[in-house]
């Protein structure tokens, strides 16, 4: 493995299969629910700049808002940067980025996240309005990453940023 390419792996994001892992690890709800309190209470605030409208997840209860950034070392990588205002989504939103960071769009797109949520049961765990707001994050943040792809698509939103060196990383 070249020392210039960092992987996800190296870089500390998770893949689909340590969330899982971690989830089984926890074994009841309960901790299960503590681990993603504790998540999101580490997901750094979300500079006011990012909070627009165009970020702003539609059909969530919540108000949560998710932008793309161009890793700077790495252009055509994407980090994503949020916030939400309530403790349970904000945690599922840490997870998200975590997953979806350090990647290009199309890996994006490529990841399989149903399979994700089916693994974790989240459908029989969080109300009806949450788990549609999940799906709901999911499909902005596939939808911005498509956006990066198409040159001139996503200026507003897309733009390399330093403000990702000192960024906490999900444990």
């Amino acid at each position: 493995m070249a020392a210039a390419s960092p992987s996800a792996y190296e870089r500390g994001m998770l893949t689909p299969e340590e969330i899982i892992e971690n989830f089984d690890f926890l074994g009841d709800w309960d901790a299960r629910y503590a681990y993603l309190v504790e998540l999101g209470e580490a997901l750094p605030g979300l500079d006011v700049a990012f909070r627009t409208e165009a970020n702003r997840v539609q059909g969530c209860m919540s108000q949560v808002w998710v932008c793309p950034l161009a890793d700077p070392s790495k252009p055509e990588l994407l980090n994503y940067v949020g916030d939400c205002d309530t403790t349970i989504i904000k945690g599922v939103l840490a997870l998200l980025i975590e997953l979806m960071s350090g990647h290009t769009p199309e890996q994006i797109e490529a990841l399989d996240l149903d399979h994700l949520f089916d693994e974790l049961n989240l459908a029989e765990h969080l109300s009806p309005n949450r788990h549609f707001g999940i799906y709901s994050i999911v499909e902005l943040m596939k939808a911005q990453a498509k956006a990066t792809a198409q040159p001139g698509q996503c200026e507003a939103n897309y733009a390399t940023s330093d403000m990702l060196d000192d960024r906490n990383t999900i444990p």
